[in-house]
């Protein structure tokens, strides 16, 4: 009678470990900068894409806003809304805002003359209000990058991708308390 083969010992990752890493992972690249269709277009109109990733940089600059207004507006709040306002910062750059200190809003720093941001909407009295208007921002924009994301071409389609979730993320981190 065989014997049955030892058992082997195995190389490389564990799938409970791949699991674990890869929406960090995904993340990371999805929030790269760099585009491959940045330079294409020569002409005087922007492209789609261009036009969509203005817009995703100006709605991440008025939600920038929205977070420091509810910060001001509650300071118990702005040490829990810190990372989510920094990443929502992140988020506008990646999509090529300018780096600002502060979210000011200038026509000119999304490039392709798009109308200036919309002042920030008034914040409720009550903390539990202003963080549930934050995640409806929040739910809303990711919404619309999704949409965005079925016409965006390749490297936009993904950043756009990533900064939904992101944004569904913090949707969940606001309503949790």
């Amino acid at each position: 009678m065989p014997f049955p083969p030892p058992p082997r010992a195995r190389s490389g990752p564990r799938r409970r470990s791949l699991l674990a890493v890869a929406p960090a992972a995904l993340l990371v690249a999805g929030c790269s900068a760099g585009s491959e269709e940045s330079g294409a277009s020569g002409g005087s109109r922007p492209s789609a894409a261009d036009r969509a990733r203005a817009r995703a940089a100006r709605d991440s600059r008025e939600l920038a806003a929205r977070y420091d207004a509810v910060a001001a507006a509650h300071p118990r709040l702005a040490e829990r809304l810190r990372p989510l306002r920094a990443e929502v910062v992140r988020h506008a750059e990646a999509f090529g805002a300018a780096a600002e200190s502060s979210p000011s809003p200038s026509p000119s720093s999304s490039g392709v003359g798009s109308p200036p941001a919309s002042p920030p909407a008034a914040v409720p009295a009550k903390e539990k209000d202003a963080l549930a208007g934050l995640a409806a921002a929040e739910r809303e924009i990711a919404d619309r990058r999704a949409k965005a994301l079925l016409d965006a071409p390749g490297e936009l389609a993904r950043l756009l991708a990533s900064v939904a979730a992101a944004g569904a993320a913090h949707v969940y981190l606001l309503t949790e308390a």
